[in-house]
């Protein structure tokens, strides 16, 4: 982004700010040609009156025009800026259900449109793109509440079921990036959601989400309650944890609330979840991604691993990453599954003192899902780490990705 030319620059957050070059213009009391000159370099940006009313119009600081930000670099901000938090807000602030109920509700947009948008947000999630999947959310919470608030009967708890879906995405997404207030209000507005759309299996993952939230905001002990009494309601034997989605979303239950129990040094408990998810996982018999867990065998090892790190054990998850997850089946996961991981273990490499493979580590994730390293609060605490041990200049592939992350070398 910094060696864009300055016009470059312009487009790029004018598009991200949704506006075409006409409501630009207008706003700037120019011609759209004279933005269009702009945008493509043929007419120079040479006075700082004209930036600074630009910067004022996109929301941003003047210095990302000019390029020239030494706080923070734009590689950074691509993941999330304020603008978009509020645009997240104000969509989950909504209560389109509550006003269709006295007024007539808004027009709905197409069922088999929103299960496909629902469906790409999902797999743009699994692949790591934090910043796409940002910039889209706001539309497809309004477009989702709509679809909740406009249709009744049976295409009602279809409609419920997309929203709490939708409502699970944001609330995953903020997390990573650190809205942790954020996450835990579209948690808990999908669990509220998935008791209408009558499906007890998105409920769970919903209570997922909610104690991934709770944790996040630093309250781990009621995650682990809430995680605990709803995997005992899906236990197997019941008529929910029959079948292979059942299981999935037990396991998950399960495996969070071992990392909940992480958080408050239940090690009793941690070993008794993880073996209980490992169960799940073999009666399962497979990786798989029903309801977008991403659960089975592999997953129960990935947060074994993760659970080591948590409790201080880096050599344990290291041991657990290089002798126990098989490659193939390692590969076979989506990026952000492995990205995260990788980011895990990085974690492992630093807490036993191999700053050298905690920094490769960090680089893979990178290459796999750059956004699950650049836009992760806890990936900036693990480069800060990496670089203050580094003895001497850190080898150049470290020093840049610390660049682009925006964390001091």
């Amino acid at each position: 982004m910094d060696e864009l030319p300055i016009g470059r620059r312009v487009a790029y957050w004018r598009g991200r700010r949704k506006m075409s070059q006409q409501v630009f213009a207008d706003r700037l009391g120019k011609s759209k040609s004279w933005v269009d000159k702009v945008e493509r370099g043929v007419r120079r940006l040479d006075k700082f009156s004209v930036l600074y009313e630009i910067a004022d119009i996109l929301q941003v600081d003047v210095q990302l025009l000019l390029g020239k930000d030494p706080e923070r670099r734009t590689d950074a901000l691509n993941c999330i800026d304020p603008v978009e938090v509020q645009e997240i807000r104000a969509a989950l602030e909504r209560y389109d259900s509550m006003s269709a109920y006295f007024d007539a509700a808004p027009y709905p947009p197409p069922l088999a449109d929103m299960r496909k948008a629902v469906t790409h947000a999902w797999l743009t999630y699994q692949y790591g793109r934090y910043g796409m999947l940002t910039r889209a959310l706001p539309k497809l919470l309004r477009d989702a509440q709509a679809a909740d608030a406009g249709f009744g009967g049976e295409t009602a708890r279809e409609a419920a079921h997309l929203l709490g879906q939708v409502y699970q995405i944001a609330s995953s997404v903020l997390r990573k990036l650190g809205e942790c207030d954020l996450a835990w209000l579209a948690a808990d507005r999908s669990m509220a959601v998935a008791q209408r759309a009558d499906d007890p299996l998105l409920a769970g993952v919903a209570t997922t989400r909610v104690c991934n939230a709770l944790v996040a905001m630093g309250r781990p002990l009621p995650a682990l309650e809430l995680n605990v009494t709803i995997a005992n309601r899906l236990a197997p034997g019941g008529a929910d944890a029959t079948t292979s989605e059942g299981l999935s979303v037990y396991g998950m239950l399960l495996l969070q609330g071992a990392m909940a129990a992480c958080r408050i040094g239940d090690c009793a408990t941690v070993e008794d979840l993880l073996a209980g998810a490992e169960e799940a996982a073999g009666a399962l018999g497979g990786d798989q991604n029903h309801y977008w867990t991403s659960f089975g065998p592999t997953n129960v090892l990935l947060h074994r691993a993760a659970a080591a790190v948590e409790m201080g054990d880096g050599g344990r998850a290291v041991e657990i990453h290089t002798q126990r997850i098989e490659e193939a089946a390692f590969n076979a996961l989506l990026p952000e599954r492995r990205a995260h991981h990788l980011l895990d273990i990085s974690r492992g490499y630093a807490q036993v003192g191999d700053v050298a493979n905690a920094g490769e580590t960090l680089l893979r994730g990178d290459r796999l899902a750059p956004s699950e390293v650049r836009c992760r609060p806890i990936a900036h605490e693990v480069m800060s780490d990496i670089l203050r041990r580094t003895r001497g200049t850190p080898p150049s592939p470290i020093a840049e990705l610390a660049e682009h992350m925006g964390v001091g070398v």
